[in-house]
């Protein structure tokens, strides 16, 4: 089954090529599919539907040309733009490019061209949609499970073990600390250091032995070491 958007609006002044475009969009049974040849009625418009994708038309009718409407559109919703063109010169690609568009279709075009660029733009938004979501999700969890004994509370900054607080001092706090807020991800040396001493001279090993401090203290807590990289929390 073709995953495509269900609610598309079409911007282009061509009355053929919009035929064009709603007769091929009309093979999959999409929920809804307008047509507008300008900035001011698809702008009214926008603000009553949520569509899903847009095909925008460099050149409209109006004083607002396509790249001009699809800035206005973006500062406010964030809607997967596709631009529709006949003309390839490279000033106007790079106005387009600023936009960071999620495809193009160059004039003449197929009906096979436009599934593949909805297709492609539609997967791609979605891809960066779940991304952003997961992150926002992981960002807002407070406490952060590292295993069966061992709890950490990131707006306390407290390392919990079988539900009692470790005592920590102050440099074992920053380094669990950004351990937990990068979990299963291996942080750089330098990042530790200077995120932990600041600007103090300190000898080589001083990281060691703080990592040993810690683990001499909390043998369960999994802070795994990359050779030559720098150290991990991992969950288990």
């Amino acid at each position: 089954m073709i995953d495509l958007p269900q609610k598309v609006l079409i911007i282009e002044d061509e009355a053929i090529t919009q035929r064009y475009l709603k007769d091929i969009l009309g093979q999959y049974n999409l929920e809804c599919v307008d047509c507008y040849d300008n900035a001011k009625e698809a702008l009214a418009h926008i603000k009553t539907t949520n569509y899903e994708m847009i095909l925008m038309d460099i050149n409209i009718k109006g004083s607002m040309d396509g790249i001009q409407l699809s800035r206005e559109i973006l500062r406010t919703r964030n809607i997967p733009i596709i631009f529709i063109t006949a003309h390839s010169d490279s000033e106007t690609f790079q106005e387009v490019l600023e936009l960071t568009p999620y495809g193009f279709i160059s004039k003449p075009f197929s009906s096979q061209d436009v599934e593949m660029a909805l297709q492609l733009a539609y997967k791609r938004f979605q891809s960066v949609k779940d991304k952003i979501e997961t992150e926002e999700i992981e960002e807002n969890i407070e406490m952060v499970d590292i295993s069966k004994d061992f709890v950490y509370s990131k707006e306390e900054k407290i390392l919990f073990h079988e539900d009692t607080p470790v005592q920590l001092n102050a440099k074992q706090t920053i380094l669990i600390d950004i351990l937990c807020k990068n979990i299963n991800n291996s942080v750089d040396y330098d990042t530790l250091t200077l995120a932990i001493w600041e600007n103090e001279y300190i000898a080589d090993s001083a990281l060691r032995t703080l990592i040993y401090s810690i683990r001499k203290m909390m043998p369960d807590l999994p802070i795994l070491s990359h050779s030559k990289v720098g150290y991990s929390l991992s969950k288990s």
